[in-house]
């Protein structure tokens, strides 16, 4: 029997590649916008997820959600109805020293309220794509480069600063900035060509 294994940290570090390979073709085909809008926002949410879930778990679920598994304590998490935080508090969670605070080392995410317009516009974007419904849509994508390029710089805090992000290999973890600084240049680039066209 052949199985399909993931976990968070699979999820986040597959998706940033996925999303590299749509911004490679993306000149070719402007389609691939929609492709670099969902991967992204898979990105941020499991690397957001990876820095504040620690050894709890709880941290990761909303708050009724950890009311229904503190009241169950003895069946199994995932026999129960229960829902991870929505995207909007996960980027909350970070900024926040109650969740992110987990080493002496540990560091918050501190944003801005321009952050946190991006991340609230990426969430949009994302869900119009995902929850798609009948109509004719035009996007314009001058401003799609900067949304993606704040989500791109939470993940690089979350895995260089932040202290919480654990890597089997240090190589892995170098290797995955290194992605994302690829992933950083191509967006200034088109962010950079789309101004000026």
């Amino acid at each position: 029997m052949t199985w399909l294994r993931t976990d968070e940290k699979k999820e986040a570090i597959d998706a940033l590649e996925k999303l590299y390979q749509f911004l490679k073709d993306i000149e070719d085909n402007t389609y691939n916008w929609k492709w670099v809008i969902i991967t992204t926002h898979i990105a941020v949410q499991n690397f957001m997820i990876l820095a504040i879930k620690g050894s709890d778990l709880l941290n990761v679920y909303d708050k009724d959600s950890v009311e229904i598994i503190n009241m169950n304590k003895d069946e199994i998490i995932h026999t129960l109805n229960i829902k991870m935080d929505n995207f909007i508090n996960l980027y909350h969670k970070i900024k926040s020293n109650k969740y992110m605070r987990q080493y002496i080392f540990s560091k918050a995410f501190r944003g801005n309220t321009y952050t946190l317009k991006n991340i609230k516009e990426l969430n949009k974007l994302r869900n119009k794509f995902i929850h798609f419904t009948p109509q004719g849509w035009s996007l314009e994508i001058n401003g799609l480069p900067v949304i993606c390029l704040n989500a791109l710089n939470i993940i690089k805090f979350l895995i260089k600063y932040s202290g919480n992000i654990r890597f089997n290999e240090e190589s892995n973890k170098y290797q995955t900035i290194e992605l994302i600084d690829k992933i950083i240049k191509r967006l200034k680039n088109l962010d950079i060509k789309y101004s000026i066209s």
